[in-house]
């Protein structure tokens, strides 16, 4: 905070006194009986003038604002107030100068807390304010609302004014007097109602306003419109484009514009009229109920649900986005009431999207700001708990909102809404129950009467024609849908006519502007509208672009529309010449049309029909306005869907132009222009009409549909007569409707075979009602002729087979259609299935009709995909049909076939994995590791491409040339990953791929999905050697021009990627000959970081337990390095990089950090730092850059690289990342984390502010809400004052911290060292080999340990040692070495005994820690244990003895485990990265022996990933038998009779299972040239004739008490939950083996 004084002397008034006034021509709106709200614009002078002449007056005015604000306003408002009191005094005025003060606080929501309330309090007594002070509040809400509750109770009260300086504070916040601060408990829970004494909107303010915040404030605007007045609302409508040019572009050109009326634009005009009308609608309410005892909550319109959305997604998310979302679920729920149309809900939605607003939780926009896990935690169960605590909710009873249309509420308050509905409407599925059987008796219930909506098909060509055409079109009862919203956006982006609506949006009226389009300024983004991009595509076509014959317009869509295929109409336009270019997938959206100036040249086309009818409708639609007569000849085989065609042709001659049909399959149109109606009826949509008929005739019941008859154009409408009827249903059709009576209850009748070419869409209708047809024709149904069902918005045939064999509906897929084998309703699935919908509204249609017979009903999944065609169904469902519906949270699906039908999406952990980077640098052999060890597939993108091209990359380029090659690339990059190679794969691109932008936003959009898309980042002195060797592909021609490519790459492949991988040996060694094995840990830690990403392997903390990180404090991690840094990490669970400790080396000690070069040097040496302790450390990795202020080192004015190291952390794949908790960069980096948790830390540095105290701790209450709100795990630390404040500390945990919502809190200093011992986890450690800690009163692991063992936190253990002889064992001094070096009470012993029952007591016992063992215990121990991991099921002995607590209980649980086989696994990695052996994956194995260790040694193997072993044991039969139990985990494991015949299978890894005796071993079987690695789990004696024959011949060996220490470390981490300290355990056994041997 910051705040000054400026007493203005009379000499400076003097000053000001020549300069004029700038006084606003204004509009004033009265609120509570005074005109006090007033609005204009450039308001400065006017609001000092106003204060002086018509407010009582103050001997201080009290300006208070954020220093954002400040920057741009303050001067502003000084000056004017020292003119305006200038210019007051020079009329004869000699009244005392008053003082104006200003306070400055940090700008966002932290600073409305009752602390900074108290603050400007203080302040204020201290600049001695008294009862005739004004308080000015000049900023958005969070300062009005603060600054108002100080006015409110500051001397009781004092004057108080209102300059909002955001679109939503003036319409909303500043309004009503409604003032509060927030506190841990919620927002706005203290506060007071304290009218302003004016409000000052001063919309020339908002031209600095970014775009998102004009958009967040236009929801209330919006919102205010649709409560209160229908003609804002049609204004707010049709204005969109010139209300947002008046707010973010109409300021800009003149310093007065708008001052007064003359000088006031249009735009500016419009803008003030939107604004004052939203905020006299609200000033009307307040002063009719200023207290909100009922009319004021109608304010609270799309509060309800906004505010618990708000509640889950901000701060990332603005109040009015959730506003704008929770209008729209409102909107719903009063259509579901049925007091609100479905035009109503369309018009709303579509007014916000205009305004840049989300209307969906899994809006795009939303998405990009939270990411999908957050969207995730948006569920009902959630929102409905924090409606609850709503104040508008009285008791239990919600209240919402509800209108009647827009403009008009049902009440003048909130209207009681029952949980249910509330649930229903904001689920993400609905169940769908079997309907009351009543309703199936025999002529029980009247004849139901159901309206679809308009047809879709008929809808998208009416709007269409009527774009085309001239004069105005009024088309009514018009499809309101994703869909046509679509086609009507486009229209207006390419200029091409006018919409407006008119009978409160039932109608349309079309402006038409003769086929004169234009090119758009952006995309035409259709999002998976079908119709909409068939057509559109020839339309584009038309646009005339003048002498700009370089003009380019693209048309994409989803990613579900890219899969769909264009390629036969985009193949007729080109072959015509139109210049059309694929942009991604060769035969799919997206396209490039170039408008060359020929336009759409017309004359004979040739066109393929086969697929989609769509493909002739866009033509014929066009061909008036091509450049000649068009001849459309159709070829390729039978045309699909005729109907369409003919209802195409038909509607054309409605609009004034005839189709010549002058053969079966060609057609003549004229050139010619369309000539709109005055109206046009659209039919209702007859597809849709089959789900309301199937109804009936699924539950025996009468149903109608009045305007859909034998007269329709629409092939669908046959569907009663030529499916129903023949099914058993009674129907009776005239020309302009159907009614339908259903057969008694199950008595539906197979169909036999039908072709349902004519009404394609509708067999999925017939499908659902063919699997409950079990009578006639064998009860088998057979549909053909629905080719293009495969094609639709998915795979619609393979979706129907799979989710009917949900319900026990056995089906056949077929190419051009289905066979169902209908079953009685008794047999269906005695369940309720959860039906998988693909994004498909006739998918989820289909089965709620099914749903309503089905023993349990249905699940559909996803019941907001009917918003394609019908989105009020689930109402209809309910409310007309009387099927009982609930809303249902599903969990997250698995396909069952595969297909990804209608391109649902995997999991993003499930997503194929992609490597981008040099040529060079280790894609393929790095992709090849790391898909063997996570079990995926693995594909090069350039094996791929030659694969497909049927060339290799030379011969393309030296052939057709680079350019072609980019474009084989790309058009393959597309279909590998939204086809071929989805899910399931590692895939390696080449180094070029980011060259294209296509490319680059295929990767772009892969990795939005949630997928990962990894960059290696090279050390170019190792890729240039490699290439200069490389003679595979194309060379660079010098060192040189490769770091020039890679320079011009960097940025495009930062661009494309969401991880990162450093790949460079000089890391792990120095010299080129040390470095040839290192390439292994290289893979190691790419594995790790593949396994992180994809959440396989993630890597954590298990927070429930005791837990600790040590913090590294020197500038350089090699400093620890090789031998310190396993000792420091001894009890630890992760390691904390301090980043901005690594300021500290060499070449950054002074440098400056603004320049941009330092910038990348920088975070590039914290990129090696990062990797190099990855890859000498597998603990978790806490990344933090801590600043100055906060007690670290980095400056506080190099926020940018602070954000920039920290981003980078997340892509390099840091577990952890420590955010200091500011205004922004936390919540930035928190919304971006990928799968990294965050660490939202505040420390007070001096000890004063935050406080644990009952009656001080307001502050810390608030940090934690703000840590938490913008990280995973809150960090807050202060310092200790007294002894006393570790035990306030400790309450304050006692209070907040849990395992779901952790908290690390503590004292630093001497005094606060009890709260470090307290901290329950992640608690900051030092370590003596560290030269300093990171932060005052650090201690050790150890100490904290102890400490916790004398305050009785941390009783002592006993651990033993079962089996016989045990005496000699070295595992007492391991274990009891380790104990003491972690500062741990335990004790272990030997317990020896000749059978495992009489070890039932100790393990029963109260103080059992745990036990290793031995033989002969490691079987007939296992009755005694509650579980087995599952590799001592596998292994089938028992060798770790774990006591667990489970399920939140304190029941204790032994668990067996089994860590010899670590103890080999970890031996041999280590010792194949020394000797630089074969790949595990490609070498053979030998396991010498078959008893309980042999058993140990093959999981080893396998876990290590070899595949193929030999087994020799000397009793074969014990070989071949334990062979036969393992087969199934190896490609081969062979039983051989002898050595010799191992010898031959050249083995590369062997382990010794039998003890040293007078077995011979044979020279030969250490044939693998010297780089073999030999394991003996033997220990005595040292050098067993295994190992000594391996030593002989050049193999690396591994004695067997190295594997006993290794398996004794995983022991000991097991039982402790904490790292060992190895070398002290090492050191303990060696100095007895030592003396020993």
């Amino acid at each position: 905070m910051s705040a000054t004084a400026n007493n203005s002397s009379s000499a400076a008034a003097a000053k000001q006194a020549g300069r004029p006034l700038k006084l606003a021509e204004v509009e004033h709106i009265e609120i509570l009986g005074t005109k006090s709200i007033v609005c204009g614009f450039h308001l400065i002078d006017y609001i000092w003038t106003d204060i002086f002449a018509n407010l009582a007056p103050a001997s201080t005015y009290v300006l208070i604002t954020d220093t954002n604000l400040a920057r741009l306003y303050l001067e502003k408002y000084q000056d004017g107030f020292q003119a305006a009191w200038s210019h007051r005094n020079s009329k004869g005025g000699n009244a005392k100068v008053p003082r104006l003060l200003t306070h400055i606080l940090p700008p966002g929501e932290t600073s409305k807390s009752r602390a900074t309330k108290g603050a400007i309090e203080d302040w204020m007594l201290s600049q001695k304010c008294t009862r005739d002070t004004m308080v000015l509040a000049l900023g958005g809400g969070v300062i009005g609302d603060l600054v108002g509750f100080v006015a409110a109770t500051f001397m009781r009260g004092v004057p108080f004014i209102q300059i909002p300086t955001s679109l939503l504070a003036m319409v909303d916040s500043s309004i009503g007097g409604k003032t509060a601060v927030d506190t841990p408990a919620g927002k706005n829970l203290i506060g007071a109602f304290w009218q302003p004494k004016r409000i000052y909107m001063d919309m020339a303010v908002l031209s600095t306003l970014p775009a998102r915040e004009f958009s967040n404030g236009m929801a209330e605007v919006v919102k205010t419109a649709a409560i209160w007045t229908p003609e804002e609302f049609d204004i707010l409508e049709t204005s969109a484009a010139e209300v947002r040019a008046a707010v973010l572009e109409g300021q800009k050109n003149t310093t007065d514009a708008g001052l007064t009326l003359d000088t006031r634009s249009p735009e500016q005009a419009l803008l003030l009229r939107v604004i004052s009308a939203s905020a006299r609608v609200k000033a009307y309410v307040v002063t009719h109920d200023e207290r909100e005892s009922g009319m004021r909550g109608l304010l609270n319109f799309g509060h309800t649900i906004g505010h618990a959305i708000e509640a889950i997604l901000s701060p990332q998310v603005l109040h009015g986005e959730c506003v704008a979302i929770g209008c729209v679920l409102e909107a719903e729920i009063a259509r579901r009431m049925g007091h609100l149309g479905e035009v109503g809900v369309a018009r709303l939605t579509r007014c916000l999207r205009a305004y840049g607003l989300p209307t969906s939780v899994s809006d795009p926009a939303i998405r990009s700001l939270v990411g999908d896990r957050r969207i995730a935690e948006v569920r009902p169960r959630r929102l409905m708990d924090i409606m609850g605590l709503d104040k508008k909710t009285i008791g239990s009873q919600k209240r919402i909102v509800i209108l009647k249309r827009l403009g008009e509420t049902l009440e003048l308050q909130p209207t009681n809404v029952d949980d249910s509905l509330i649930n229903e409407v904001i689920s993400a599925g609905v169940l769908v129950s079997p309907v009351p059987a009543a309703i199936f008796a025999a002529g029980n219930g009247d004849n139901i009467v159901v309206v679809p909506p308009g047809s879709k098909s008929i809808s998208n060509r009416a709007l269409q024609l009527a774009a085309l055409g001239t004069g105005e079109c009024r088309i009514k009862n018009l499809l309101h849908s994703d869909d046509t919203q679509v086609m009507i956006t486009a229209l207006q982006a390419m200029d091409g006519c006018t919409f407006a609506w008119e009978d409160d949006g039932d109608t349309l009226v079309v402006g038409g502007g003769g086929g004169k389009l234009r090119v758009p300024e952006g995309e035409l983004y259709l999002g998976n509208a079908g119709t909409a991009s068939r057509f559109l595509t020839t339309t584009v076509n038309i646009i005339d672009a003048g002498s700009d014959t370089e003009a380019t317009t693209v048309v994409t869509g989803n990613a579900r529309m890219k899969q769909r295929p264009a390629g036969p109409l985009v193949d007729a336009l080109r072959a015509n010449g139109c210049t059309i270019e694929y942009c991604e997938r060769e035969g799919s959206l997206p396209i490039r049309v170039t408008h060359t100036g020929r336009q759409f040249p017309g004359g004979r086309i040739e066109l393929a029909a086969s697929v989609s009818s769509q493909y002739v409708s866009s033509i014929l639609l066009c061909a008036p306005y091509a450049q000649e007569p068009v001849h459309l000849v159709l070829v390729g085989g039978k045309v699909i869907s005729q109907p369409y065609i003919d209802m195409t042709i038909a509607m054309m001659v409605q609009f004034g132009c005839k189709v010549q049909r002058i053969a079966e399959n060609e057609y003549l149109i004229p050139r010619g222009a369309y000539t709109n109606p005055s109206e046009y009826v659209v039919e209702s949509d007859a597809s849709s009409a089959t789900y309301p008929l199937a109804f009936a005739a699924i539950t025996g019941t009468q149903c109608t549909v009045p305007n859909i008859g034998s007269a329709s154009l629409q092939g669908d409408a046959r569907f009663a007569v030529d499916v129903l009827r023949p099914m058993g249903c009674v129907v009776e059709q005239t020309e302009t409707s159907t009614t339908v009576r259903g057969p008694p209850r199950g008595g539906l009748k197979a169909l036999g075979d039908i072709d349902m070419e004519p009404m394609t869409d509708a067999f999925l209708t017939a499908s659902v009602l063919a699997a409950v047809a079990p009578t006639a024709n064998g009860g088998v149904t057979r549909i053909r002729g629905i080719a293009n069902q495969h094609v639709k918005e998915c795979d619609r045939i393979a979706a129907m087979c799979d989710e009917l064999a949900k319900f026990g509906v056995k089906t056949e897929n077929h190419r051009d259609g289905i066979d169902v084998y209908g079953v009685a309703l008794s047999d269906l699935e005695d369940a309720t299935p959860s039906v998988d919908c693909y994004d498909d509204h006739r998918v989820a249609m289909s089965f709620s009709i099914l749903a309503c017979v089905a023993p349990r009903g249905a699940e559909i999944r996803e019941r907001r995909c009917v918003g394609k065609t019908w989105p009020q169904w689930w109402d209809v469902l309910a409310r007309d049909l009387g099927a009982p519906t609930a809303g249902v949270d599903p969990a997250p699906a698995v396909h069952a076939s595969g297909k990804d039908a209608g391109g649902s999406s995997a999991g993003p952990g499930n997503a194929s994995v992609v490597i981008i980077g040099m040529r060079g640098v280790g894609k393929t052999a790095l992709g090849t590791a790391a898909a063997k060890a996570l079990g995926l597939g693995f594909v090069d993108m350039d094996a791929y491409l030659e694969k497909e091209v049927g060339q290799t990359i030379p011969e393309i380029i030296n052939g057709s040339g680079w350019a072609a090659f980019r474009e084989h690339e790309s058009r393959l990059l597309g279909k590998a990953l939204a086809e071929d190679y989805r899910t399931g794969h590692i895939v390696a691109c080449g180094g070029g791929v980011v060259e294209c932008e296509a490319n680059r936003k295929i990767l772009k959009e892969h990795a939005a999905r949630g997928a990962v898309v990894v960059c290696l980042v090279p050390n170019m002195q190792h890729v240039a050697e490699y290439l200069n060797q490389d003679r595979t592909r194309p060379a660079y021609s010098a060192t040189s021009d490769i770091n020039d490519v890679y320079a011009r790459r960097i940025p495009l492949y930062a661009e494309s990627c969401n991880y990162e991988y450093l790949v460079d040996k000089a890391l792990l060694a120095a010299n080129e000959e040390d470095q040839a094995g290192s390439w292994s840990v290289i893979e190691r830690d790419f594995i790790r970081l593949v396994g992180f990403a994809t959440s396989r392997r993630l890597n954590r903390v298990d927070i429930a337990h005791q837990s600790f990180f040590v913090s590294l404090t020197a500038p350089d991690v090699r400093d620890y390095l090789p031998a310190k840094l396993s000792q420091l990490v001894a009890g630890a669970h992760a390691i904390e990089l301090r980043v901005d400790l690594l300021l500290g080396a060499a070449p950054f000690v002074g440098a400056d950090l603004a320049d941009a070069g330092v910038q990348d040097a920088f975070v590039h040496y914290a990129h090696r730092q990062f990797t190099v302790l990855r890859h000498s450390s597998s603990l978790p990795v806490v990344f933090t850059v801590r600043t100055e202020p906060q007690g670290g080192a980095f400056p506080a004015d190099s926020d940018p690289l602070r954000v920039r190291l920290l981003r980078s952390a997340i892509q390099w794949g840091a577990e952890y990342i420590d955010v200091e908790v500011d205004a922004a960069t936390a919540a930035e980096v928190y919304a971006a984390r990928q799968n990294s948790l965050v660490i939202a830390s505040y420390h007070d540095v001096t000890g004063k502010q935050l406080r644990w105290n009952e009656a001080e701790r307001e502050f810390a209450d608030e940090m934690l809400v703000r840590a938490r709100s913008c990280g995973d795990i809150a960090k807050l630390i202060s310092v200790a004052q007294t002894w006393a404040d570790n035990l306030a500390c400790q309450r304050f945990l006692q209070q907040h911290h849990s395992v779901e919502k952790p908290v690390i809190a503590l004292n630093m200093g001497y005094l606060g060292q009890l709260s470090r011992v307290l901290c329950p986890c992640l608690t900051p450690v030092t370590h003596p080999l560290l030269t300093s800690a990171a932060a005052p009163g650090q201690i050790s692991v150890k100490q904290i340990n102890e400490a916790r063992f004398l305050g009785g936190l941390l009783p002592s253990k006993r651990f033993f040692l079962f089996g016989t002889p045990i005496q000699q064992s070295p595992s007492p001094a391991m274990h009891n070495a380790g104990f003491t070096a972690l500062g741990l009470p335990h004790v272990y012993g030997l317990m020896e005994t000749q059978t495992a029952d009489e070890l039932r007591g100790i393990l029963t016992a109260a103080d059992f820690g745990g036990a290793s063992v031995t033989i002969p215990h490691k079987q007939s121990v296992i009755p005694l244990l509650g579980s087995l991991t599952p590799a001592a099921q596998r292994i089938g002995a028992v060798n770790t003895i774990i006591p667990t607590t489970q399920g939140g209980s304190d029941r204790v649980v032994l668990v067996g485990d089994n860590t010899d086989y670590l103890g080999i696994v970890g031996c041999l990695q280590r010792a194949q990265l020394e000797q630089q052996s074969e790949a595990f994956a490609t070498a053979r194995g030998l396991v010498i022996g078959a008893g309980g260790t042999g058993r140990a040694a093959l999981y080893a193997l396998y876990t290590l990933g070899v595949q193929n072993v030999v087994l020799f044991n000397r009793t074969v039969a014990r070989a071949e038998e334990l062979a036969r139990e393992f087969g199934e985990l190896f490609t081969s494991i062979r039983v051989v009779a002898d050595l010799q015949a191992a010898a031959l299978e050249r083995p590369t890894y062997i382990v010794g299972t039998i003890p040293a005796s007078d077995l011979v071993i044979p020279d030969e079987l250490f044939g693998a040239g010297g780089a073999g690695v030999a394991l003996d789990m033997a220990y005595k004696p040292r050098c067993t004739p295994l190992l000594g024959a391996a030593e002989k011949n050049g193999w690396r060996t591994v004695p067997g008490v190295a594997v006993l220490i290794e398996q004794g470390i995983h022991q000991l981490e097991k039982w402790t939950h904490a790292t060992a300290p190895v070398k002290v355990m090492a050191d303990a056994v060696y100095a007895r083996y030592d003396a020993e041997f």
